[in-house]
């Protein structure tokens, strides 16, 4: 028996596994999964593409659906519209062009089948711009999709109504617009405003209509549509910031419960609205107040309703929070955006990408709070190249006297990097540093002299125009310094740092370093004393001993020289020629290269001769043993030695601090403009803040009106049941903390009753009901009679108390009683 049982068992077993599998491969033939993968759905032979027409037209949804596969050539890992809708045109049944089964496609989008139903509505998308008259056919049955009660069916019927770019259906598309916008679904809210801007683009006459659809969204209590409302409010109306008046609190406190991507729009919103409609933070005129700065109650519900957005994982989110802040925010909250942008380092490479340039633009206004964390900015090797460059624009912003040391050690090892871009930037920043620290001066300045010895043409020409500007600088500072009457600091010699970059002229190869050399040379080239060391100097008077020789050594090569070099050398043998006009060879050199550089073929070279020609005549004339008559007049007014000083020594421009300035302007921080660099239509813009902001009353609500006090009528019975007094008498029920009008209640005894709340409330009516029902046993041998007849609350002279209410029917007041209690519970409630 036990072995029969066994054998039916198995064999229960087995044909319930038979009859699981044959289920299981039914309704998964659709989904290709027996069959392999959805690729042979692109390989469709002639007499496969003439049976499509004969599958439509079939009774069997999956020979509807197979046929619709085909047509299309969906790839298997497209799973929303959305998705399929990005597919390019050649993917679409390989290119070929399909349109001769619009009608028998038509027919199926009212089919039961929601995956046919779906490939219909992307072979309207793809051919309706092509044949307008062809989908004409199909607006009814997308007019009666909009009243399927599926919601996807009624969202994806407009959203397809939509998508067909036919000028003539502009109407149409308004009022199913009109009509998805008071769907009960939200999910067909939001395609009615996804909707907006595209039939605004297709046809601008619509605005009006469209302006009042998007005010009836505004109103839209669901978050899930309200971002989408943003993105129509942007691309229909984005000046009519009036519309948001009374939703903006509503829209402020709702933006936590949004989905990600419609936070970022609204918010994006809103900060335009704050910008123009709130006025700006200023700082307290309260020196006794907490907060430093005065703040907008309206800014700061904003600024508190999206703080905790800094915690989202979506990192367009936490940029758009930080850009709130960063435009918005008083400058003591501006320390709150770094941490979240911190943590967004880490993500990927693409988001660090992102970041790092908006950090830039803000690191001047936050040096003191990225400094904390300078040690995340550090160059890696494999860095992009404009992640690098980022990293050490941060990197020499947040340079202070504990971590340039750190800093300095970096920026010497990326001078050795194999990226000519990053090695400008860093030897840039080591010259940065000796500027702002001057304790470092020394450390960089040896660092500095070690590039120009490297065989690298790069090191050497950056290295070298860092000593330029630094040169400048200090001895602008020694100047002022003594003409203040002061010492000079003896930290570095600017001359000995010139010297030494011109005994190494001929190891400088690249011009523009050259140049830069050439022109300190000339610059400083006037010897503050005739001899060093009391020894007698072998260069010509008031000359420096190692500025001829450069002057030799630019000459003999002039002709081989880049245009830029050589206009520094013919600047520099006028220079020593004015300092010095009564040395020959000084003379012979000048003449030499002024011939060179007359039959130049540089324009720029033969103009800068030319003048120098005119300009140094006075200092010229029978300087070569030419006669007066002999020499060219070139005419113009003649000029002194001395005034021939002043134009070629004074009156240069003052070197450039190269201070690092905040870069953002016009709202680039957290936008696409921050990485473009250019601008990029509304993404960027900010309007300016104004002085005053419009009346607040403006954004007042129903929801947020004071509540007015609530004043209970109470009879007797009603009394009873709270257990308050059998007298009717006025009671204001007031919140715990608050204070009763005064002279609202009168006590037995004639004194004021202060309710504070309704615990104190209730106490006091327990002992009047102790003290009422002892007082009624006494009364009622002798005025049982009476008081039955008269009922209660009616008697006039009753010894309990006055009686402020008006004379009427018992029945009135107590219903009336009854519908303000019902009323006051449930608002206390």
């Amino acid at each position: 028996m036990a072995a029969v049982n066994l054998n039916m068992l198995a064999e229960n077993a087995s044909r319930l596994g038979m009859r699981l599998q044959e289920t299981f491969s039914e309704h998964t033939r659709d989904l290709a999964i027996a069959r392999g993968s959805s690729s042979a759905f692109l390989d469709n032979p002639e007499e496969k593409v003439k049976n499509i027409g004969k599958q439509l037209d079939s009774s069997s949804d999956r020979e509807k659906l197979e046929a619709m596969k085909r047509l299309i050539a969906v790839r298997p890992h497209c799973a929303s519209i959305a998705e399929r809708r990005l597919i390019p045109p050649q993917l679409i049944s390989r290119g070929r062009n399909v349109s001769e089964f619009f009608a028998q496609v038509v027919k199926n989008v009212a089919s039961h089948n929601l995956e046919i139903r779906k490939l219909v509505y992307i072979y309207l998308l793809r051919y309706a711009e092509q044949e307008p008259d062809l989908a004409l056919l199909s607006i009814n049955t997308f007019q009666k999709d909009l009243s399927d009660p599926n919601p996807l069916i009624r969202a994806m019927a407009l959203r397809v109504l939509s998508g067909i770019k036919v000028p003539m259906i502009g109407s149409i598309v308004v009022l199913a617009i009109k009509k998805c916008a008071a769907d009960i679904s939200p999910y067909v809210r939001k395609a009615a405003a996804l909707a907006i801007p595209k039939i605004y683009h297709l046809d601008s006459t619509h605005q009006p209509e469209l302006i009042r659809i998007i005010s009836t969204l505004l109103k839209d209590q669901s978050p899930l549509s309200l971002g989408s409302v943003a993105i129509a409010f942007d691309a229909v109306c984005p000046t009519r910031l009036d519309l948001l008046h009374p939703h903006y609190r509503r829209l402020c406190r709702t933006l936590i419960d949004m989905d990600e991507w419609g936070q970022v729009d609204l918010l994006n919103l809103l900060v335009r609205y704050t910008r123009v409609m709130l006025p700006r933070p200023i700082p307290s005129r309260d020196a006794n107040a907490t907060a430093p700065f005065e703040v907008d109650s309206d800014l700061t519900l904003l600024l508190t309703s999206v703080e905790p957005l800094f915690q989202s994982q979506n990192p367009a989110v936490v940029l758009g929070v930080s850009r709130a802040f960063y435009y918005l925010g008083p400058p003591s909250d501006l320390p709150k955006i770094v941490p979240p942008l911190l943590r967004l380092l880490h993500i990927s490479r693409e988001i660090e990408r992102v970041v790092l340039t908006n950090l830039v633009l803000i690191s001047s206004t936050l040096s003191e709070v990225l400094a904390k964390s300078y040690m995340q900015f550090l160059v890696r090797a494999d860095d992009p190249r404009q992640v690098k460059k980022d990293k050490v624009h941060l990197l020499r912003s947040v340079i202070n006297v504990e971590n340039y040391p750190s800093l300095l050690r970096e920026f010497i090892c990326y001078a050795d990097d194999a990226d000519d871009d990053l090695v400008g930037e860093a030897i840039q920043a080591i010259g940065y540093i000796a500027r702002i620290i001057p304790e470092s001066t020394q450390q960089c300045l040896t660092a500095l002299m070690s590039f120009i010895q490297s065989k690298h043409d790069v090191i050497v020409a950056n290295a070298v125009l860092v000593l330029k500007s630094l040169v400048q600088i200090r001895i602008q500072q020694q100047q002022n310094v003594i003409a203040a009457g002061g010492l000079p600091p003896q930290t570095f010699s600017p001359l000995e740092i010139i010297s030494r970059l011109a005994r190494r002229i001929d190891d400088i190869r690249h011009p523009k370093a050259q140049a830069c050399v050439v022109w300190l040379v000339g610059q400083y080239a006037a010897s503050p004393t005739p001899a060093e060391n009391g020894t007698t100097s072998a260069a010509p008077e008031g000359i420096a001993p190692w500025a001829p020789d450069v002057l030799r050594k630019m000459a003999k090569s002039f002709i081989q020289e880049t245009p830029v070099v050589k206009l520094q050398v013919v600047t520099l043998a006028a220079k020593l020629l004015v300092l010095c006009p009564t040395d020959r060879t000084i003379g012979l050199l000048y003449r030499y290269v002024c011939s060179l550089a007359q039959y130049d073929p540089n324009y720029d070279v033969r103009d800068r001769a030319r003048m120098y020609r005119a300009l140094l005549s006075s200092v010229t004339a029978g300087l070569y043993g030419e006669a007066d008559s002999d020499r060219e007049d070139v005419g113009g007014v003649v000029l002194r030695r001395e005034q021939i000083k002043v134009v070629l020594f004074e009156g240069k421009a003052s070197p450039d601090e190269d201070v690092t300035k905040d870069e953002d302007d016009h709202g680039r921080f957290g936008s696409l403009a921050a990485l473009t660099g250019r601008w990029t239509g509304g993404d960027g813009y900010l309007p300016d803040w104004l002085e005053e902001g419009i009346e607040s009353s403006l954004r007042d609500t129903e929801a947020d009106m004071p509540q007015a006090p609530v004043y209970v009528s109470q009879s007797s019975s009603t009394a009873r049941s709270i257990g308050s007094s059998s007298r009717a008498s006025p009671v204001i029920l007031t919140p715990t903390g608050g204070v009763s009008p005064a002279g609202s209640i009168t006590r037995q005894d004639g004194g004021k009753a202060a309710y504070m709340d309704l615990d104190k409330f209730y106490e006091d009516a327990e002992d009047e009901d102790e003290s009422e029902e002892s007082d009624s046993e006494e009364e009622d041998g002798e005025e049982g009679e009476e008081d039955t007849a008269s009922g209660s609350g009616e008697d006039g002279d009753s010894t309990e108390g006055e009686d402020h209410s008006e004379p009427g029917s018992d029945d009135h007041d107590d219903a009336e009683g009854d519908t303000l209690l019902n009323h006051v519970q449930g608002t206390t409630g």
